[in-house]
């Protein structure tokens, strides 16, 4: 029921992307846990990167962040998180790459409270696009528009890196506060660092299982219980620190 559910949220939220972008909408684009396999309503969001030829009018942007926050509402329990950017950064590729337009869940409360100093602001470049594109061009869908090979570059792997070690840089001193996304998280960095794999964070949780220290394992297997079944966990926090510095070391070997 979910994922007809999800899948309704999806194709409403493509369609109305087409008429509030018309002619501009080159595509839209899935990526993230949906595309993985590994998609929990309770811990994962729905992520679209949509790509456009030129910049939006304020008018336009209102418009679609309206519509975006309408389907938020409907979706997962962390929503929508999408960004809107121009074909000429995606191919060849931009890094830091800029963005026309972004919302997540975690910005809903901006948005409700001053739209248009939002619309105004809420542009700039953002690191994360390039784990983004990366995860397109590897294993991501054209919901809409061109085909992906036609519109993404190869991202290279020193930017692909760089973006997903932005991610867990600050890990030792985060953890505690949040445990399973920064375990699972420093899994999958390890992942592609030590044989280039690109991961979702459960596959991350399962490569560290076979391949990390014996001691590290119990507090790898409650965050993916935490991640796939919503499991209760209570985490010990000097093993949770001890990964992290753990991961740390290896990563900036």
């Amino acid at each position: 029921m979910e994922s007809l559910q999800t899948d309704s949220l999806i194709n409403s939220f493509v369609e109305q992307s087409k008429e509030i972008l018309r002619d501009n909408l080159v595509g839209v684009y899935l990526h993230g846990s949906l595309v993985m396999g590994c998609f929990n309503p309770q811990k994962s969001d729905i992520d679209l990167i949509i790509v456009v030829e030129q910049p939006l009018t304020d008018t336009v942007k209102r418009a679609y962040i309206e519509m975006t926050v309408e389907h938020n509402a409907l979706g997962p329990a962390k929503g929508i998180e999408m960004s809107i950017v121009l074909r000429e950064v995606c191919k060849p590729f931009v890094y830091p790459t800029p963005y026309e337009l972004h919302f997540s869940a975690g910005h809903l409360e901006w948005f409700e409270e001053a739209p248009d100093e939002y619309i105004r602001e809420m542009n700039g470049t953002d690191k994360d696009l390039a784990a983004h594109f990366t995860i397109i061009n590897k294993r991501g869908k054209c919901l809409y528009g061109a085909p992906i090979e036609d519109v993404f570059a190869e991202v290279p792997s020193v930017d692909y890196m760089d973006s997903i070690w932005f991610d867990v840089e600050g890990a030792a001193e985060e953890i505690t506060e949040y445990p399973m996304y920064l375990i699972l998280n420093l899994a999958r960095v390890l992942a592609y660092k030590q044989e280039g794999l690109v991961l979702s964070k459960k596959e991350g949780g399962d490569w560290a299982l076979g391949r990390l220290p014996a001691e590290y394992r119990p507090l790898i297997a409650d965050a993916l219980r935490e991640y796939s079944e919503n499991a209760e966990v209570v985490y010990d926090d000097v093993l949770a620190k001890r990964y992290a510095e753990f991961a740390i070391r290896k990563l900036t070997q």
